[in-house]
């Protein structure tokens, strides 16, 4: 191969990994996406598992891979955040209309593995635990600081660590969102309030910030093996128990959004942006797949 077309291949790569990283970020930071669904989509999924999993063998190769991912995910993570912190302060009720439409259009890409990972009906009794932990979760959830923003953030360090470890834990697990899961727990909102603070320079809640980092970490790198042992022994079940805290989750933020109270909330807005939510997710599927066979 001539030297120039090995450059043209190394910046293609290069600018596919920075798009797939784009994607991924996105995919973690919208409720109702899987970063891991969206990661197998591209094809990257096993390499980050392997990564992960043992981040210090073949560290140089490592750092190759996941620079250009890094750089994806926080170009999308700065715009999604500012996006995110706006919707909130302004259109609450409706935003989370909006997270409505985004898990429902991903319902069917978990289906879609479950009858491909050889479906059992003693399965059902796992979706169905699944389905009632995530919906008593995000009906607890209701009287916690679901919409009160960041300033909390120091009195709720217990509460971070128990979502980012969970959120790391559950990064890798096919079809479940790490969203969702904050949500559910209650600091989704004050973790994109914080996050949006830290981007303005503001270090009032880098402790709070941390600490979730921190637990998230240790929650990824604890559960990477696991989650594979897991996945390839019993696809069936897992897939299954997915679809039921998903569905489960669902319900319980369609429920949280009905119940809040939020002066701006029209039924026209609240329908546009379900909307609005369904046809992104499925957009974004459909290009997750353009790209992979691109």
């Amino acid at each position: 191969m001539r030297l120039g077309a090995w450059r043209l291949v190394v910046v293609k790569r290069l600018l596919y990994r920075i798009l797939c990283g784009f994607f991924l970020g996105f995919s973690v930071f919208a409720p109702g996406f899987s970063g891991s669904i969206v990661a197998i989509i591209m094809g990257i999924y096993q390499d980050l598992l392997r990564i992960i999993s043992n981040p210090f063998k073949q560290l140089k190769q490592n750092i190759r891979f996941c620079l250009p991912l890094a750089i994806g995910v926080a170009v999308s993570a700065v715009l999604f955040i500012i996006a995110l912190n706006y919707l909130f302060e302004t259109y609450a009720k409706a935003t989370f209309l909006l997270f409505v439409g985004l898990i429902s259009g991903n319902l069917p890409i978990i289906l879609a593995e479950i009858k491909k990972s050889g479906f059992k009906k003693r399965h059902h009794i796992g979706g169905a635990a699944a389905f009632a932990a995530a919906l008593a979760l995000g009906i607890l959830a209701m009287g916690t600081e679901q919409m009160s923003g960041a300033k909390e953030l120091p009195e709720n360090l217990f509460r971070l660590g128990l979502g980012g470890f969970a959120g790391g834990a559950t990064a890798l697990v096919p079809g479940m969102s790490v969203s969702i899961v904050l949500i559910l727990i209650g600091v989704y909102n004050q973790l994109i309030f914080a996050a949006e603070s830290l981007l303005r320079l503001d270090p009032t809640y880098l402790i709070p910030f941390g600490v979730f980092c921190a637990f998230a970490l240790v929650g990824l790198v604890s559960a990477s093996r696991g989650i594979k042992f897991v996945f390839e022994k019993f696809p069936g079940l897992s897939n299954t128990m997915v679809f039921g805290f998903m569905s489960g989750s669902l319900l319980g933020v369609l429920i949280q959004s009905i119940r809040m109270d939020d002066p701006s909330f029209s039924w026209l807005l609240g329908g546009a942006m379900f909307v609005a939510g369904l046809g992104l997710s499925m957009l974004f599927v459909v290009l997750g797949k353009k790209m992979k066979k691109d």
